[in-house]
């Protein structure tokens, strides 16, 4: 393999800016930006999540001079670094949205001077993470997501006061991981100083959280009123200025504990360069917090709102095996809002140890104007909660008493009813599949026990044995393959198979001729036969593409050079160095624009547990993929927060699998109602650290893989028919996911009934010193896989050279290149 060729073929995929040599006339777009932007505002307050009130808030309408605090007041964060960031034509910060809202600022004096002191801070940043290498390039390599801590400072604020409110941000991205250190999940010195002074010398005071994911709130108890605002896109700071007024109020719910950094399970470790060992097992998020019983500060599924909510079980019923609420919801309070209600379900610890509790529905209540009411309907099927028996490869429902509780966080349940199973049924007889770990997993017995006057009133059914099939899982689907694919030759077939890494067909170039179609597009398939390229832009937060471009004899061009994305963590004097890199713009070029709509982050979404909103993204997204003649969409990303330090947490929705599994199949379903758009899922699998990425092997036993790391992908799978996956570029139990048959041909294909493509992670290029091997295009297309993106020269070299010495099949490359070449007849431009 060509290693240099890979490295350099990849940063230019990566970083979405390189020379797109076809003829297009200037776009009309008309008013798609902000008719999308007016969407999405109608649902953003609906992620935001409220921790604490005492009910200062909203302000009344002449309350209109306000304090303004913190670091995310002018550098507001819309979204995370990497693949996260979308180029949207307008974003405001939070003192230019309360403006517009009619509020008079009294503290710019304070902001002027935090802005020298955080530029000041920043060049020593740069100048410390660059001084580390003798050239600019390394240094970006290194430095990917690189992000420098909040600084301490001294500056003076106003102590007392009317209304004040702190905005505390925190960015994180892809390439790092985050730290359990001051200015990132502690808060500093100076934050803590500040927030709490705020509290008890402002008549009112609240603290606003623009982060992706938790922080350390520990020592902040004399805080009042605290608001997750998370980071909503183009809509984040107006959605603030409106929750604040009283125009919008929250109703999302939090979908990772929040609690001390010290209460997080240490079970397991993360992190390490070479292993990641998973010795918590299923115990992860609230399946811990609950089973030992931890006093979190802010649990799974919590969340208030302006107004207050009861709720009243009207009815439970089992039909079968499927287990059905009604339960009717009055809001009791004086706004108006929206309320989650959330069932869970305790299973017998018979044969296998079982969390206190997992969650198995959740519904979202309509507004709600002061003393009405909406019934909701939460059905379950009860087969769809088997646990994993590893001794046996098969989902068990084991025999004993199954506990139904209902309630509007993990923490506040109650008994609804009960599931008696007389004996262990079998619901699916399957392989394992996975490898084994050097280790056994974590086990408890969990500390909570329920009242027997409790367990004594509530319904109590038999489940019918019958009204369950077990499932004899084969491993024999096989996919077609056309005459035409088979009439091409060995070169027409690798080339499929590998990303479109040259400009035509045959073509040895691998940066600068290669003929893409849209400016700033992640990748596209080859060119074969007369097929059209299938054009793959980045995400998750919307459409990454290049905003600005320009438009000469051979096509288009973006106007930035290669490094575009990744500049930002230079030095000028290194910015400068690579400054002859950049497209040379002809005299009087037209540059023409292209903008995309920064929709929430993947958690956000997933805090307004509504499954229309989660829809309603996609369908922008899907629109705007027609707009810009993009096919693949690289997201949405579901991967587990395992741990809250990994750096794309803000890109993946959940500690759970089931509400991981429901976004990304609403999110996916609101794309693929449009012609021709399609989703391509990630990261699977068990992408749950950006520490050395390309080499992390997550050691993991196959029941937390099956119940935890790939549940919510075939609850995705199952409910929305995604055209595509995207493997992860990590190893599990030694294997990288990109090379794992069993992962891709007999969990993905054949357990789960994938029928779409699937494709590597943009490979980029790899040091020899590493402890595991590096993957390679020919053992990925023997494993199923379908495409190695981005491609190179070696890539493709590989596939004829492995044909050759009989390491991979005819049989096995046409099969790939059967869905390559089929998914480009279906959906190519």
């Amino acid at each position: 393999m060509k290693i240099f060729n890979i490295f350099i073929v990849s940063i230019i995929y990566l970083v979405s800016a390189f020379a797109v040599p076809i003829k297009f006339g200037k776009r009309q777009y008309g008013d798609y930006e902000s008719r999308h932007i007016e969407i999405i505002d109608k649902y953003t307050a609906e992620s935001t999540v409220l921790l604490r009130k005492n009910n200062d808030f909203p302000l009344s309408a002449n309350e209109t001079s306000i304090y303004l605090y913190g670091n995310g007041i002018r550098k507001t964060i819309k979204g995370g670094t990497g693949s996260g960031d979308v180029y949207s034509r307008y974003f405001e910060n939070i003192e230019e949205a309360f403006i517009k809202g009619g509020y008079e600022i009294l503290s710019k004096d304070y902001l002027d001077e935090y802005d020298k002191i955080y530029e000041e801070a920043h060049h020593k940043f740069l100048e410390e993470i660059n001084s580390k290498y003798d050239n600019p390039i390394m240094s970006m390599l290194e430095n990917m997501g690189a992000k420098m801590d909040e600084p301490e400072y001294d500056i003076p604020f106003n102590q007392e006061g009317d209304v004040a409110i702190y905005v505390l941000s925190r960015i994180s991205g892809e390439g790092t991981d985050r730290v359990v250190k001051k200015g990132d999940v502690l808060l500093t010195d100076t934050e803590v100083k500040m927030i709490n002074a705020l509290a008890t010398g402002y008549k009112k005071f609240m603290l606003v959280l623009n982060t992706g994911g938790p922080v350390d709130l520990s020592g902040l108890e004399a805080v009042q009123n605290i608001l997750i605002l998370s980071q909503l896109g183009c809509n984040t700071s107006k959605t603030l200025v409106d929750i604040v007024s009283g125009q919008k109020y929250p109703s999302g719910k939090l979908t990772t504990t929040w609690t001390k950094y010290e209460d997080y399970s240490q079970i397991g470790d993360f992190g390490d360069k070479d292993d990641t060992y998973y010795k918590e097992g299923i115990y992860v998020g609230y399946r811990y917090f609950d089973s030992a019983d931890i006093d979190v500060m802010f649990p799974f599924g919590f969340g208030l709102g302006y107004t207050d909510f009861e709720y009243t079980v009207q009815s439970v019923t089992l039909e079968g095996e499927e287990f059905n609420v009604v339960v009717s919801v009055e809001n009791i309070g004086e706004f108006k809002g929206k309320e989650v209600i959330q069932l869970y379900l305790s299973k017998p610890s018979t044969t296998l140890d079982e969390p206190y509790q997992v969650l198995v529905q959740f519904g979202k209540t309509k507004e709600l104007a002061p003393t009405e009411s909406d019934l909701l309907n939460l059905k379950f099927k009860l087969s769809d909660f088997a646990s994993y028996d590893t001794a046996t490869a098969t989902y068990i429902l084991d025999s004993g008493a199954y506990l139904v509780r209902i309630g509007n966080s993990s923490r506040n349940t109650s008994l609804c009813g009960q599931i008696n199973v007389e004996s262990k049924i079998v619901v699916k007889q399957l392989q394992n599949k996975l490898g084994t770990p050097d280790f056994e997993d974590f086990t408890t017995v969990s500390m909570k026990q329920d009242s027997e006057a409790e367990l004594a009133t509530i319904p109590k059914f038999i489940l019918d044995a019958s009204s369950i099939q077990t499932i004899i899982q084969t491993y024999d689907k096989t996919y077609p393959v056309s005459d035409e694919v088979k009439a091409l030759t060995p070169e027409q077939k690798a080339t499929l198979v590998i990303g479109a890494f040259g400009a035509t067909e045959g073509s040895s170039s691998i940066v600068g001729a290669a003929a893409f179609s849209v400016a700033g597009a992640a990748g596209q398939t080859a060119m074969v036969a007369d097929l059209r390229p299938v054009i793959m832009a980045d995400g998750p937060a919307g459409l990454r593409l290049a905003k600005d471009y320009f438009i000469d004899e051979t096509g288009a061009h973006t106007t930035e050079g290669p490094f575009a994305a990744l500049i930002d963590v230079l030095t000028d004097e290194f910015k400068e160095m690579i400054s002859y890199m950049n497209p040379q713009i002809p005299e009087g070029a037209t540059i023409y624009h292209q903008y995309a709509t920064a929709i929430p982050i993947g958690t956000a979404i997933a805090q307004s547990w509504n499954r229309e909103f989660a829809y309603v993204c996609g369908d922008i997204v899907g629109a705007e993929m027609k707009i810009f003649k993009v096919q693949l969409w690289l997201a949405p990303a579901l991967n587990i927060h395992r741990s809250i330090l990994c750096g794309r947490n803000f890109e993946y929705y959940s500690e759970d699998p089931l509400i991981s599994g429901i976004m990304a199949a609403a999110i996916t379903n609101g794309v693929q109602i449009h012609d021709k758009a399609f989703v391509t899922m990630k990261h699977y699998a068990a992408n749950n650290q950006e520490t050395n990425r390309y080499y992390s092997n997550s050691h993991v036993s196959e029941r937390a893989m099956r119940e935890i790391y790939l549940k919510g992908f075939e609850i995705a799978i199952r409910e929305s028919n995604p055209k595509a996956i995207m493997t992860s570029y990590n190893l599990v139990n030694g294997v990288h996911t990109n090379e794992s048959k069993e992962l891709t041909n007999d969990i993905l294909r054949n357990e789960f009934d994938f029928n779409g493509i699937v494709m590597t992670d943009w490979m980029s290029g790899f040091p020899d010193n590493q402890k595991y091997a590096i993957p390679y295009s020919n053992n990925v297309i023997k494993a199923t896989g379908d495409i190695y993106m981005p491609g190179s020269q070696g890539d493709y070299d590989n596939i004829l050279k492995a044909l050759e010495t009989n390491e991979l099949t005819m049989e096995e490359l046409e099969v790939s290149a059967a869905r390559i070449y089929d998914l480009a007849k279906e959906i190519g431009y």
